[in-house]
């Protein structure tokens, strides 16, 4: 964590005022576990009839037990030793430590029946001590996050099977320095709160693409947590009421703070406990005794363990808190919502590597087209539409990519692909064999670009057929060549213009039939001006971050799906809210929509995220691609846990999900 961050949240920690203890008297209370402790405990809503709903507790090598809200036992689903539980909707799961697995099962009301739906052992390979679930309010993906003795912390991607099962694959692994214990996530924010035994309480984005940066919530000794975390709650109650509950062991309290300000700490309450092992919070009415949702708290104690009912009624009463809405509107995502159906072959180097991919279609057999990609720590590498790598370049640090076919070169028509070399500062230029598919350095020796570092790169071929490259370096220098051939085979470059952004430039496409030049200037807009070199400096912006919510900062690729009569799409990478967003190529470039490329359980392909350069074509490029196809560099690739690859998705599927 960035360490200023951090002493910032301990500052803020230590000059809150904490609000008196106030105590609260539990309403209600289960009878003790028929074997071992009670370490975790969650509330299933008979949405029906909520006073019907049901108590569910671990009771170690009892099993699953189950309660009514009176407190008595309604029965037990036996399954190894239980130690921890959190549900959605009929859905539970359960944490299994004699066997180090996760247990999924269905509850049914109608029957009050327990029936195990796992398609398969969801095995940890380390002790577990917590999990918890988050339903994603912009897919409705169902995760579960696994926590371990030595700091674990494992994200499971949950999806139903033909056969109505549910199966598991760890699409994210987190590490914590100590062991972590409890967690529990929101489904509307997706905000994940784990407790880190002897550190505090942290924040998450529970978005497996989401950059792993968490935040401190509370600190032990340092904040207003005295000791060890025995439990974590939420109860969200909307822009009215969206608390954080924390069990303070150590304080005999539990620590309340303010969802809605950035989780500052707002005070405390006490419930006689012995021992708090674990919390749900409910916000829902759950009968008449519960008007405003309930707290769970296991009590742990040595002998009777149970667990305790608590109105969530009476703790803002308490602390004279308002209690918020019983369900608060969630705003649907307007987002489209993908899937990839290829992954290449992750790149050779770890950390951020790949980069951005071309794509070289086949004169003569669509499905015998290649993705071209850059490895900015190595070169470029060559991939076949299943994602396997058919060549690799060591040229040097290629930073962008793009091809252009049609080029003249010693009396043929070919492909020619251009490169940004970061390493030489220079631009590579090769040729693409249509028999082998493999690269071949065409370049007339060292092509200096003068530039301080060859950054973005793509290139335009207008009417007339001759060929033209731009790269932009990070001061805002975008340089544009000619590319002739010599008598010799090779290709050379002659500078032709120079264009200057304010700041920092890298995606960019030019559309050869209309002659527009689209850039990306990473923090500011998506330009757009002319591709011929006579058409001069000036430039419109089609859209700008700050007017447009759908872009976050950076934006980097940028490209082009062409139609006839210059119609089509423009995308751009949003790489700040990980999406992608569609404009349209011809009038004034409306703006049409966004996508998002989410995780496909059952091919085991993650999403796609902190996407640097993508690109995509409508020509044909095989069975299931007629309609061409997206291709993007993953950024984080997370499902499992690799070195950064490329990713496609078919663009007939994201032209359905935008109505295109």
């Amino acid at each position: 964590m960035n360490r200023l961050k951090l002493a910032a949240s301990l500052l803020a920690l230590a000059a809150a005022t904490p609000a008196l203890s106030q105590t609260v008297a539990p309403i209600g209370a289960t009878v003790p576990t028929a074997q071992g402790g009670a370490n975790g405990v969650a509330l299933l809503r008979n949405p029906s009839d909520p006073a019907k709903s049901v108590i569910l507790a671990s009771g170690e090598l009892g099993g699953l037990e189950a309660y009514g809200l009176d407190g008595q036992r309604t029965g037990a689903t036996p399954g190894g030793e239980t130690y921890a539980v959190d549900v959605r909707d009929d859905l539970i799961a359960v944490l299994d430590r004699k066997e180090g697995r996760l247990r999924l099962s269905r509850y049914d009301f109608a029957s009050g029946k327990t029936t195990a739906i796992g398609a398969r052992p969801l095995t940890l390979g380390y002790a577990g001590e917590g999990v918890c679930l988050h339903r994603s309010a912009r897919d409705g993906a169902l995760y579960a996050f696994s926590l371990g003795g030595a700091g674990q912390l494992d994200q499971w991607l949950l999806y139903p099977t033909a056969d109505g099962k549910m199966d598991g694959r760890i699409v994210r692994r987190l590490t914590l320095s100590s062991e972590a214990k409890f967690c529990v996530a929101d489904d509307a924010s997706g905000a994940l709160y784990v407790a880190q035994e002897a550190v505090g309480v942290w924040r998450y984005d529970a978005d497996p693409e989401a950059e792993a940066v968490p935040t401190l919530i509370d600190a032990n000794r340092l904040g207003k947590i005295q000791g060890e975390v025995g439990g974590l709650a939420v109860f969200n109650g909307g822009k009215g009421g969206n608390y954080l509950v924390a069990a303070n062991v150590e304080a005999g309290a539990f620590n309340v703070y303010d969802r809605n300000a950035d989780d500052r700490f707002l005070g405390a309450f006490q419930v006689a406990i012995d021992s708090p092992s674990g919390l749900y919070g409910l916000r829902a009415p759950v009968g008449a005794s519960l008007p405003a949702g309930a707290l769970l708290i296991a009590d742990d104690r040595k002998q009777g363990a149970n667990s305790k009912i608590v109105s969530w009624a009476d703790v803002a009463a308490a602390l004279k808190l308002p209690v918020g809405e019983d369900a608060p509107a969630v705003a649907p995502s307007k987002l489209a919502l993908v899937q990839a159906s290829m992954e290449t072959t992750p790149v050779a180097n770890d950390g951020d590597a790949a980069d951005d991919p071309a794509i070289w279609v086949h004169p003569t057999d669509p499905a015998q087209s290649t993705i071209i990609g850059t490895n900015k720590k190595r070169g470029l590498m060559v991939y076949d539409l299943s994602g396997k790598l058919l060549q690799d370049l060591p040229d040097g640090k290629m930073n962008n990519v793009d091809v252009r076919h049609g080029f003249k070169l010693a009396g043929k028509s070919v492909a020619l692909v251009a490169a940004s070399d970061r390493t030489h500062k220079s631009i590579a230029l090769y040729t693409v064999d249509p028999a082998t598919r493999m690269l071949t350095s065409v370049a007339d020796g060292h092509i200096p670009t003068g530039l301080s570092d060859p950054y973005g790169l793509c290139m335009y071929q207008d009417r007339k057929g001759e060929t033209f490259v731009f790269i932009g370096d990070p001061d805002g220098l975008m340089r544009q060549w000619k590319l002739t051939a010599t008598a010799a085979g090779k290709v050379r470059a002659l500078p032709v213009r120079d264009l200057k952004f304010d700041t920092q430039t890298e995606g960019c496409v030019a559309d050869d039939e209309t002659g527009a030049l689209y850039v990306a200037e990473e923090d500011v807009a998506l330009w757009k001006l002319g591709a011929d070199a006579k058409t001069g400096s000036a430039k419109t912006a089609i859209a700008r971050i700050a007017d447009n919510p759908a872009l976050k900062d950076d934006l980097e690729g940028v490209a082009i799906y062409a139609q006839p009569k210059g119609k089509g799409y423009v995308i751009v990478s949003s790489q700040g809210n990980n999406t992608y967003a569609v404009f349209r190529r011809e009038g004034d470039n409306a703006y049409v929509g966004s996508f998002a490329v989410n995780a496909n359980g059952a091919s085991g392909i993650d999403g796609i995220s902190e996407t640097d350069g993508l690109e995509v074509t409508s020509a044909s490029l095989g069975a299931g691609l007629e309609g061409g196809a997206f291709v993007a560099q993953d950024g984080r690739n997370v499902s499992p846990p690799e070195n950064q690859n490329f990713k496609l998705v078919p663009w007939s599927v994201i032209a359905e999900k935008l109505k295109l």
